[in-house]
């Protein structure tokens, strides 16, 4: 493995939520495993005014992640991992004068040996973007005179693609790209990463991967859940920009793209870019009709408990049309997959949660064994992302007897069988990449701009027309029941999982 240079974790935010219970955690777990530098330090920086102590309480002592009954050896290394926080408080607002952090990091730096090299993690709003880089910049600490300097940023980046350039343009006056690792934690998902594997290291798939043999390809992204406490950013957001335009856009760049020359990180990105670019733009609104769908949940009683609509959420309008699912059908203009149909449908307060790829193949040319029993059992690769990670091929078999009984069967492979494997958490991959230095799993200025271009036209769409419906949907089901439309009746969308049917029928809300 790659080894890890001495190096300081600056997290701006840090008494927000997201450093307790993800970065925090994965640090922990990253220094259990032995990834970590021997000199290694984490400054949280913030509004709220707290002591060293106090923040390790928070982050450490106090925090989610150590509720979890411990091993000895696991209690061994909470004080000696502590002992490696600190904090700094920035006052009232971020836009002031960075000098007395500029200062608490050069002490830092040279009491722990951590050789000038600095990661930026900026889990703020991204209003706050330029402006810490800037105050960064002001300070010296954006040069990479004296050890390298490199900032991470979480999504959302941008609201629609002027956003998304203002934002680029806004970091790019104070980091050069090369410095820039916008995270999604999606990527640092082990299944996602496997796509990559399973496609360009086994000759039984890469020559199958094209127009000829497969049929569409279908992806399932759903939560039980609905939007909880979320329902105020939730409200301006909506499942296309919430998780279709990042997201299920990267995973799908993994699905089209050519084969890179090598497993380079910048090779890899090229292709991702290209792929994205090669997405047919649905540009007028007879075509964004017919092709995108648009739901909200509505309240519904499961086993005689009522279950509140989105409308009724905290923090919602109550004649909101924001969309809590979205189905979209779309075609890549290229040679590999021309005319084949990709219909990708992301949902909230769904029967399970499951996200999964499904590669539907062509069913054989001249079929020898026509029958009611092989009707709609094409062969399908599927990909589970989550839960239960693994990959699953179904293919048709006879059934022992007399005749030809054909049934689907399955041949499986899960990451939890895996009993020497140590499946890393997406941030504990992420973490890790950004302090090695690969950008492999990390969205390029160019790839973000990319995916706005294809989702920008389909939301201002939806925006602007005055004939655009969201669809209600009740809490349990698989989204509207005309989203069954969209996709090819001979197929359907596969339910994983499917707890409750759908008997209101659709409505309409607006």
């Amino acid at each position: 493995m790659k080894k890890t240079q001495n190096q300081m974790l600056i997290i701006f935010g840090a008494s927000g939520d997201l450093t307790a219970r993800k970065l925090v955690p994965a640090l922990f777990n990253l220094y259990k495993g032995n990834h970590l530098p021997d000199n290694f330090v984490v400054l949280g920086a913030s509004r709220s005014p707290m002591s060293h102590e106090d923040f390790r309480n928070k982050v450490v002592a106090e925090s989610e992640f150590l509720k979890n009954k411990l091993t000895k050896e696991e209690s061994s290394f909470i004080k000696t991992f502590s002992d490696k926080i600190f904090y700094e408080d920035l006052g009232d607002k971020y836009d002031v004068s960075y000098s007395l952090l500029a200062n608490k990091i050069t002490a830092l730096n040279e009491e722990h040996g951590t050789a000038g090299n600095y990661i930026f993690y900026l889990s703020t709003p991204p209003s706050l973007y330029e402006t810490i880089a800037k105050n960064l910049w002001e300070e010296g600490l954006t040069k990479e005179d004296h050890g390298w300097k490199r900032i991470i940023v979480e999504k959302p980046f941008g609201y629609d693609l002027a956003s998304a350039k203002a934002l680029n343009e806004g970091i790019h006056k104070y980091f050069q790209e090369s410095q820039v690792y916008r995270i999604d934690h999606y990527l640092g998902k082990e299944t996602v990463q496997n796509v990559l594997v399973t496609r360009f290291s086994n000759s039984i798939f890469e020559p199958l991967w094209n127009r000829r043999y497969i049929h569409h390809v279908e992806i399932t992204n759903a939560e039980t859940v609905g939007v909880e406490k979320r329902g105020g950013y939730y409200d301006k957001s909506g499942a296309l920009r919430d998780m279709f335009q990042s997201h299920l856009l990267q995973i799908i760049s993994l699905i089209v793209m050519e084969p890179p020359i090598n497993s380079d990180a910048e090779e890899i990105r090229n292709e991702k870019v290209k792929a994205l670019k090669s997405l047919r733009i649905m540009k007028d609104e007879k075509t964004i009709l017919e092709n995108t769908l648009r739901g909200q949940y509505v309240a519904s009683t499961i086993d005689g408990k009522t279950m509140k609509g989105y409308r009724e959420e905290e923090g919602v309008d109550p004649d909101s049309t924001t969309e809590t699912f979205a189905a979209v059908k779309f075609f890549v203009d290229n040679w590999r997959w021309k005319d084949v149909p990709f219909y990708v449908r992301t949902g909230k307060a769904m029967p399970t949660k499951v996200t999964e790829v499904i590669i539907h193949f062509k069913t054989p040319h001249h079929e020898v064994f026509k029958s009611q029993d092989t009707f709609r059992k094409d062969n399908k690769l599927i990909i589970r992302i989550q839960p239960d990670e693994g990959i699953l091929i179904k293919f048709g078999v006879k059934v022992p007897g007399l005749g030809f009984h054909v049934e689907q069967a399955n041949m499986d492979f899960y990451y939890s069988d895996l009993d020497s494997a140590k499946i890393m958490d997406a941030y504990e991959r992420l973490l890790l990449d950004a302090m090695q230095g690969d950008t492999t799993l990390y969205a390029r200025a160019d790839e973000v701009e990319a995916a706005w271009k294809f989702v920008d036209p389909i939301l201002k769409c939806w925006s602007e027309s005055s004939i655009v419906n969201t669809y209600g949907y009740s809490v349990g089901t698989w989204g509207p029941k005309n989203s069954d439309e969209l996709i090819e009746d001979s197929y359907g969308w596969r339910n994983p999982g499917d707890l409750l049917t759908d008997e209101s029928g659709f409505c309409v809300l607006c």
